[in-house]
């Protein structure tokens, strides 16, 4: 009896190269599939509560791979990207097709991080369109980076820069930043009636994961906002509500924010990209763990939703090492000092200086 030999069946449904007939969307976006599909998949963002700058992220890299051509493929335009349904899309992103392949094999010149940014957003969409992820894709190993902070030199170099600055609102804009942790999409999505000036705190609304939370400061960033706040009168156009305004009266941007520290950064004498609004929350989160606050503390201030992201502030970096190890040195020296003049005192006191058991006082 001849034997039949079959093709055995994949395992598991990422094994198996779709064919054009197969590709289905599911249940959910059925009603969906003859519409764009940028607007559909915003919109799912949305509906996730993502933050602004993550739908960015996601559709800007995303859009590399649709236009990915295999080969024998043209090019796609911005218009036949852009008017694609989403029946369309999921037949071409058909997770075997070798397109996330060619896609990935693009970005081998990204950093880890940012490629394992555009991978998630990829991750994501496939998903949403009803696709499995093709296991032999995973993430880039990344190396564990300490946060980037400034010394006490140059945080001291950038403050006397803000306060020097032509720009009108560069002290403000530093010392919130310094005093409060926030982030700079938070900082620029302030308003003025979240502040509470008298009772030292500000209400950040919408943070990144859609948490809010309550953020201190201290005089010195009373003082610094009091002196602000004729500033930002004189700017107020039609927005009201905004509590940073550019000089044209509008909400200040984190665009417009970064332009501000690379000024100080001349200003300063410190090296091109060492000052961002991160690097000042990093410095706030480091100078409080300095001065003893515990991690829960720092993780609340800071809004972290898991403590393992606060705890990377403990391995603090060399420079910050050395700072409190020479100040601690220093202080010991000082402490030896006085004690040693105290005992010369006691030994005059009691009736003269001797050395050896010899009254020197005598010779």
């Amino acid at each position: 009896m001849e034997r039949k030999h079959t093709q055995p069946k994949a395992r598991r449904p990422s094994q198996l190269r779709l064919t054009d007939e197969a590709v289905q969307l599911p249940p959910r976006l059925i009603h969906l599939q003859h519409l764009p599909w940028l607007d559909c998949y915003d919109q799912q963002l949305r509906t996730e509560n993502k933050s602004e700058n993550t739908r960015k992220s996601y559709l800007n890299g995303l859009r590399a791979l649709v236009e990915t051509p295999l080969s024998g493929e043209n090019i796609l335009s911005e218009s036949e990207l852009e008017s694609m349904d989403v029946a369309t899309l999921a037949q071409r992103l058909e997770p075997l097709s070798g397109r996330i392949d060619r896609w990935t094999h693009s970005m081998s010149d990204l950093s880890p991080s940012t490629y394992n940014a555009r991978l998630a957003a990829a991750r994501h969409m496939i998903k949403w369109l009803g696709h499995r992820w093709p296991d032999h894709l995973v993430r880039a190993r990344t190396g564990r980076k300490l946060p980037r902070t400034l010394s006490r030199r140059e945080l001291t170099s950038v403050i006397e820069a803000a306060n020097t600055s032509e720009n009108a609102i560069a002290t403000v804009v530093v010392t919130v930043l310094l005093d409060t942790g926030m982030r700079v999409s938070e900082l620029c999505n302030l308003n003025l009636s979240d502040i509470e000036i008298e009772g030292l705190h500000a209400k950040v609304l919408g943070g990144k994961g859609d948490k809010d939370r309550i953020v201190l400061f201290t005089e010195r960033t009373k003082n610094c906002i009091d002196a602000y706040l004729p500033i930002r009168t004189s700017r107020m156009r039609d927005e009201t509500e905004p509590f940073l305004l550019n000089q044209a009266g509008r909400r200040l941007q984190p665009r417009g924010v970064q332009r501000l520290m690379d000024q100080l950064a001349v200003e300063a004498n410190l090296p091109k990209g060492k000052l961002t609004p991160h690097v000042l929350r990093h410095n706030f989160a480091t100078g409080l763990l300095e001065r003893g606050a515990d991690l829960v503390t720092i993780q609340r201030l800071l809004g972290h939703t898991s403590i393992a992201t606060t705890r990377v502030y403990l391995d603090i970096s060399d420079q910050t090492l050395r700072e409190v190890y020479h100040r601690a040195q220093s202080m010991r020296q000082t402490m030896d000092e006085e004690q040693a003049s105290q005992t010369e005192e006691l030994v005059e006191q009691a009736g003269g200086t001797h050395t050896f058991g010899v009254d020197v006082s005598r010779i």
